[in-house]
C-alpha cells in the first residue's frame, strides 16, 4: 500500500526520449526506435489481428463515456511538449481526449484500451470519419451530420468553427449517407470482419452524435472540449489546428491507432501489447490513464502495476492521469498530472 500511495501522489514531467536505456520490469534491453522491425503502417489484417489478439471479453462500466468529462486535461501538454520526442508508442484509455495527446506527442503507434467494447466501436467510427474527411470542417460536418457552413477554412479558429456548426441543423439524409459511407469504409475498404453487434453498435453511437450534436455530454460539451486552452491561452485540442488534425488523420490512415478491449488489471491486453512493442523496438512514451486507477479495487491495482511493468519503458515513460479535485482551477472535478512509469512500477507489490 505504501508503493500505491507513492504512485498516486507523484506528479512530475513527461519525457519521451528514445535511447538504448530502454528497460522492462526485468531490465531487458530494447533496440532503439527504427531498428529491426519498425512500424510504418499496419495492413488491415494486421490492425484487426493485433486488436483481436490483445482484446479481452467485453466488460462493464457504469456509463457509455462517448466523450471526455475532463475539461482541463490539456494543461499538462506544455510540460509534455517541453520533454517529448516523437516516434514512441502512445497508450491511452477512453474516447476523443486521446487524439489531443496523440497530436501533441506524435507517436509511431497508438493503442487505446477500454474495458467496454463500445469504446472499440467508437474508435472505429472515428477511424472511418478521419479517413473520409479532408480537413477539420469536413470532419465536424461528418461527425455530427450537419452540412458544412460556407466560409470555413484551414485558418478558422476552433471556437469559430464550432460556433458556425451550432447554427446549422442536423440533416437526416446526410446522416444516412454518412453512415453508409462509414460502414462501407470499415467493411469493404478495410474488410474488417466486424461482428454484427459491432456494426449495430457503431450505428447506435453515430445516431447519438447526430441527435445530440456537440451536446453529447451536457457539460463539458464537445465544443467546450475542443476550445479548451492551456494556462497560456493556447488551443491544444486535436481540432485546434489543421496540423493537429492531420497528425491524427495520418495515423488512422496508416492503421496505427489500434483499439483494444481490455481491463487494465486483466490478464492479456497490456501484456500482449508489451510483446508487440518489444518486437518492434518501441518504448512507451506516454500512457494516459484518466482516473481508472480509482476503480482498481480488491487487489486489481497490483495486477495493473505488474502488467505495466511488462511494457518496454525507459526513464522518460510517463503516466498521464486525472484525479478528483473539485473546486480546483483545472476544470470541473479533475486535476491532470504526470508520473514516471518505470519508477512507479519498478517494485510492484506481490499479489
Amino acid at each position: 500500500m505504501r508503493h500505491r500511495a507513492r504512485l498516486l501522489t507523484i506528479a512530475v514531467g513527461v519525457a519521451l526520449a528514445i535511447g538504448p536505456s530502454v528497460t522492462t520490469g526485468s531490465q531487458a534491453r530494447l533496440p532503439a526506435s527504427g531498428a529491426a522491425n519498425p512500424v510504418v503502417r499496419l495492413t488491415d489484417r494486421e490492425l484487426w489481428q493485433l486488436s483481436v489478439d490483445a482484446s479481452e471479453p467485453n466488460g462493464f462500466f457504469r456509463s457509455d463515456n462517448l466523450t471526455s468529462n475532463e475539461l482541463g486535461f490539456e494543461r499538462v501538454i506544455p510540460d509534455l511538449l517541453a520533454r517529448t520526442r516523437p516516434g514512441m508508442a502512445y497508450l491511452g484509455v477512453g474516447p476523443e481526449q486521446n487524439f489531443t495527446y496523440i497530436a501533441a506527442t506524435r507517436p509511431a503507434i497508438a493503442v487505446i484500451f477500454d474495458i467496454r467494447r463500445g469504446n472499440l466501436q467508437l474508435q472505429l467510427l472515428y477511424k472511418a470519419i478521419f479517413e473520409l474527411t479532408r480537413d477539420r470542417a469536413d470532419f465536424v460536418s461528418m461527425l455530427f451530420s450537419r452540412p458544412r457552413p460556407r466560409g470555413l477554412t484551414g485558418e478558422t479558429p476552433v471556437a469559430d468553427l464550432f460556433a458556425a456548426f451550432s447554427a446549422t441543423p442536423n440533416d437526416e439524409a446526410l446522416y444516412e449517407r454518412n453512415l453508409a459511407s462509414i460502414t462501407d469504409r470499415l467493411l469493404k475498404v478495410h474488410a474488417l470482419p466486424l461482428p454484427s453487434l459491432d456494426v449495430e453498435g457503431i450505428g447506435h453511437i453515430y445516431r447519438v452524435f447526430f441527435e445530440r450534436g456537440a451536446a453529447i455530454r451536457y457539460s463539458p460539451s464537445y465544443a467546450e472540449l475542443m476550445s479548451a486552452t492551456d494556462d497560456a491561452g493556447v488551443y491544444r485540442s486535436y481540432l485546434a489546428s489543421e496540423s493537429n488534425f492531420t497528425i491524427v488523420r495520418d495515423l488512422e490512415a496508416g492503421n496505427l491507432i489500434v483499439p483494444v478491449v481490455g481491463d487494465f488489471a486483466g490478464p492479456k491486453a497490456i501484456r500482449r501489447i508489451a510483446v508487440y512493442l518489444k518486437a518492434h523496438g518501441l518504448a512507451v512514451g506516454a500512457f494516459y490513464l484518466s482516473n481508472v486507477e480509482q476503480y482498481l479495487q480488491d487487489g486489481k491495482w497490483t495486477s495493473f502495476c505488474r502488467n505495466v511493468a511488462t511494457l518496454p519503458l525507459d526513464a522518460s515513460s510517463t503516466f498521464i492521469r486525472s484525479t478528483s479535485g473539485r473546486g480546483s482551477t483545472f476544470g470541473p472535478g479533475f486535476i491532470s498530472s504526470l508520473g514516471p512509469m518505470a519508477a512507479e512500477t519498478r517494485n510492484c507489490p506481490t499479489p
